[in-house]
């Protein structure tokens, strides 16, 4: 019960870290961190049992926030726009496994998208899992994720 305990409290403490980094960041490297942070704990979940998979969590977590922050401040407006909308197209028509890409030519930034399983959410809602890289001045970085649709049609990021 102590090591759940001392799991807990190192999560606590990561997350406190990770919101007094948030200060000091733009808003890309904050929403970067965050959704870095998400996916993170979420994989870090996946590893460990017991109190391991807390550790795992909070590991997975911290690491995640890190490198989605960096990836966050890399990705002009622009890159955005083309990832976002790229991400759209593909959630909304890619059967699972087909990649979409996109490229914005003034930065060098590219990313790919690529559906891999498709649920319901209790609204009826469609959901997907999807993979994502994005490459940044030569360097891939890959996420993980889900989206569901919402009423008004554009996908929303769940996890």
């Amino acid at each position: 019960m102590k090591i759940v305990r001392n799991a807990a409290l190192g999560i606590a403490l990561l997350g406190m870290v990770g919101l007094g980094a948030c200060q000091n960041m733009g808003e890309k490297e904050t929403l970067g961190g965050l959704g870095g942070a998400a996916v993170g704990g979420l994989a870090g979940a996946q590893v460990g049992g017991g109190s391991g998979q807390l550790a795992a969590t909070a590991v997975g977590a911290l690491l995640g926030f890190f490198i989605g922050s960096e990836v966050g401040k890399s990705l002009d407006k622009a890159d955005q726009l083309y990832a976002e909308r790229t991400a759209g197209q593909a959630l909304e028509s890619n059967p699972s496994g087909q990649s979409s890409t996109w490229s914005n030519p003034d930065s060098g930034n590219s990313g790919t998208i690529t559906p891999t399983r498709t649920s319901y959410s209790d609204s009826g809602q469609p959901c997907r899992e999807y993979q994502q890289t994005v490459t940044i001045g030569g360097e891939t970085q890959q996420a993980y994720g889900t989206a569901c649709r919402q009423e008004d049609g554009t996908w929303r990021i769940v996890n």
